[in-house]
């Protein structure tokens, strides 16, 4: 039950606005990348937006289904729904509503592909990932992350009414980024997740073969990050940033395995987040350099 009256704050971290916000800048990343010039202001403006209400949606519900988890965790035991500020009817009223809108402005106002695709991504992290896979099995994370490489896909979409082969190479990154991403998170959390019962990887398999993980999927990542430039989708700027950005988290993940200090996997992770944001920054400068090029040499 809410202690005292309900603040609009409330309500806006029961979206994890700063998940979403890094959500949406993949998927308008997407979008941008789906032109050559600019993309036409209706799916820029109608995509991001139904984008990061479904994408605030899915948060929201994630939130009403683990309120119990996060009473228990230091990281998230000041959301609104462990601190009773607001109660559950209204959150879960409010992240079905935030649902509804968002799919309806994918579905009417930019293509009906880009609604369903979304739909799907909403159920997969909401339901398949929140409500089962979370407490199912350690890799959780792995299987999971494939609702959170969606969005540069949507953006894609959005804009072309298509899913393009380029755009699943963005896809790819992230699904590759997430392991490595939220592990590092895990390992500083391993005694909280344990204490709540959901078996991350280093709750069930030990700190060290999940530093060996990192490490791995840190690699992987490397090489999948270079695919956009070896399929000719993005130059040697970006191919630079990439390499500089990859070696960059290889070296946190190195670091992490040699060091017993739990706050290097805090650095790692924090990284992670730099790293994603600078990757696609990458992927979207480098895509208008010709443009740049073509205006300067008139």
């Amino acid at each position: 039950m809410s202690t005292g009256k309900i603040k609009l704050v409330d309500y806006y971290e029961l979206t994890k606005p700063k998940v979403v916000m890094l959500l949406v800048f993949t998927a308008v990343v997407g979008m941008f990348l789906a032109v050559p010039g600019m993309v036409p202001w209706q799916p820029l403006l109608f995509g991001s937006l139904g984008i990061a209400l479904a994408s605030a949606s899915a948060a929201a519900i994630n939130q009403v289904v683990d309120q119990k988890v996060d009473e228990a965790m230091a990281r998230t035991k000041n959301r609104p729904l462990p601190q009773q500020s607001m109660p559950v009817k209204n959150a879960l009223i409010f992240a079905l509503g935030l649902g509804a809108i968002g799919l309806g402005i994918l579905w009417f106002l930019v293509n009906e592909l880009t609604a369903w695709l979304t739909f799907a991504s909403l159920i997969g992290y909401a339901i398949i990932y929140t409500m089962y896979l979370k407490r199912a099995t350690p890799q959780n994370i792995v299987i999971g992350g494939a609702a959170g490489a969606a969005p540069p896909v949507l953006g894609w979409t959005a804009v072309t009414n298509s899913v393009d082969p380029h755009s699943l190479l963005l896809f790819l990154i992230i699904f590759v980024w997430t392991p490595p991403h939220f592990w590092a998170l895990a390992i500083y959390r391993k005694d909280e997740y344990a204490k709540v019962g959901i078996p991350m990887l280093p709750v069930t398999h030990g700190v060290k073969f999940t530093r060996l993980h990192v490490l791995l999927y840190t690699i992987l990542l490397l090489v999948a990050s270079v695919l956009p430039f070896a399929t000719r989708m993005s130059g040697v700027f970006y191919l630079g940033g990439a390499l500089a950005l990859g070696l960059g988290f290889l070296y946190y993940a190195i670091l992490l395995m040699k060091s017993e200090d739990s706050m290097v996997a805090m650095k790692t992770f924090g990284y992670s987040i730099l790293y994603l944001m600078g990757l696609f920054a990458f992927l979207l400068i480098d895509h208008y350099i010709p443009l740049l090029q073509a205006y300067y040499n008139k």
